[in-house]
């Protein structure tokens, strides 16, 4: 029986987790072993579920939503953010039904977006004051939560265009337009560009008593996430079965030549992480308030792993 401790690792099935696909992939192949821990990875439908197994010890580690993670943190939860895990990664796609070809056309629909607590969040927000909305209920346009796999069937079945569109991780949204119910309006990238969005939290307990296995860990997602820059197309195809997607679609999200998911900066950058928890405090009033980051983020994994 193995004594060597265990990172349970939770995540969704969306690309910007797809370096943990790829690490997870390598371990099953026996390309590659860990020193100082076991993986284990643990699939999940949406953030709450995550977060709450997350918050109560099911799991050492999270990949997940850099503002659920602050929340999580300012809840006296010890936790330490170690890597960024992607760069941008989302699209806006409008429903088909609700007939939108320009922004104000947004006005009187509801706007779907997977966590009040995200990036997605502030992005479309942001698009949308920028355009002179007023959000909120009986105002220009309403924020809906849906988790991220349920999103491709709401706009299927929507028929009335109720829903104008909604902001979501890779690859739903091409997934989306694929199956012809939606068109793609902006990719998050047209909005702040290279924005950070989901972080891998670890617990506190684990990056005191085990930093070896915590090193081993950030050394392999930093070079999986080179190898999905390098090699798209074997990249989509652990995608695929990892993330229970078509191949074709995460290719076509991963080698999209306007960098619509990146892979290679994955070094956690606090300003990055100011300017997003600035917003959901002060403009939106999604966060509780503001955290001490310099106390939240430990970049010393990332560094010493080489992450840019």
């Amino acid at each position: 029986m193995s004594t060597t401790p265990k990172i349970r690792v939770g995540h969704l099935k969306i690309t910007d987790h797809l370096a943990l696909g790829v690490t997870n992939d390598k371990v099953a192949k026996e390309q590659e072993s860990f020193k100082y821990f076991d993986l284990e990875t643990q699939a999940y439908r949406g953030w709450n579920p995550l977060a709450s197994d997350f918050k109560d010890g099911k799991i050492e580690a999270a990949c997940i939503l850099a503002p659920i993670a602050m929340e999580l943190f300012n809840s006296n939860m010890p936790i330490r953010l170690v890597l960024q895990m992607h760069k941008a990664g989302s699209t806006i796609v409008t429903n088909k039904s609700a007939h939108i070809e320009k922004i104000d056309d947004f006005k009187g629909k509801a706007v779907l977006i997977p966590h009040y607590l995200s990036v997605h969040h502030l992005l479309f927000d942001k698009l949308l004051r920028d355009h002179g909305f007023d959000i909120g209920a009986g105002k220009d346009v309403v924020f809906d939560v849906v988790a991220p796999s349920d999103i491709p069937e709401i706009i299927e079945w929507d028929e009335k265009g109720t829903v104008g569109g909604f902001i979501v991780a890779e690859p739903f949204g091409s997934q989306v337009v694929k199956a012809g119910d939606g068109e793609e309006f902006r990719i998050s990238q047209d909005i702040w560009k290279n924005h950070p969005c989901c972080v891998l939290v670890v617990r506190e307990d684990v990056v005191a008593n085990n930093p070896d296995g915590v090193q081993e860990f950030t050394n392999s997602l930093v070079e999986s996430g080179s190898f999905i820059t390098k090699d798209t197309k074997g990249a989509a195809k652990i995608g695929a079965e990892f993330l229970s997607q078509q191949e074709d679609i995460i290719e076509s999200v991963l080698s999209d030549e306007r960098n619509k998911v990146s892979f290679d900066e994955l070094f956690p950058v606090i300003e990055d992480y100011d300017f997003m928890q600035t917003y959901l405090t002060e403009t939106i009033s999604a966060m509780s308030k503001k955290i001490d980051l310099e106390k939240f983020v430990d970049t010393q994994f990332a560094r010493e792993a080489g992450a840019k």
